[in-house]
């Protein structure tokens, strides 16, 4: 059995794979359940083009597929640095038990990693945000959350 340093320094050597290997950001990721890893992830934003796919997203995905399932109940994240305001979010929705990190937001700041202006957009009104959000409402706009209200073998999640 690892010790909760020993996990972490697994997801710190997945950050380092993810700047070496030019994948992205210093950002890496284990999930584990039960004393062994069934996810892990580093930063593959430049890899992937694509920008949800931060180290703990990808862990996330990972352990998701792995297990069979979008809840990760009984599992610990290790994830090398404070996770950002996306992936707390996933956090979340995949229910972790809980989240060890090593570096802060603050640190990932001075590395040009500042997620800070997010913190503070989430808390604006849609109209006062950088980016606008702005509601449209078609006549059919309810029409799918009225179906599945209505569903009879929904899976709430």
């Amino acid at each position: 059995m690892y010790s909760p340093t020993q996990w972490m320094e697994m997801a710190i050597a997945l950050a380092q794979e993810a700047v070496i290997s030019n994948h992205g950001g210093p950002f890496g990721c284990i999930i584990v359940q039960n004393g062994q890893i069934i996810g892990k992830g580093h930063n593959q934003v430049l890899l992937l083009q694509d920008p949800t796919a931060h180290a703990e997203i990808v862990a996330i995905r990972d352990a998701c597929r792995n297990v069979g399932s979008f809840e990760l109940h009984n599992c610990e994240m290790y994830t090398s640095c404070e996770p950002c305001p996306m992936c707390l979010g996933a956090i979340y929705w995949a229910r972790l038990k809980v989240v060890y990190y090593a570096n802060t937001r603050a640190q990932a700041a001075l590395i040009g990693f500042d997620d800070e202006y997010i913190y503070k957009e989430i808390e604006y009104e849609n109209h006062l945000r950088t980016i606008p959000f702005i509601q449209i409402l078609p006549p059919k706009a309810m029409l799918p959350f009225q179906l599945w209200s209505q569903k009879e073998d929904k899976q709430l999640y």
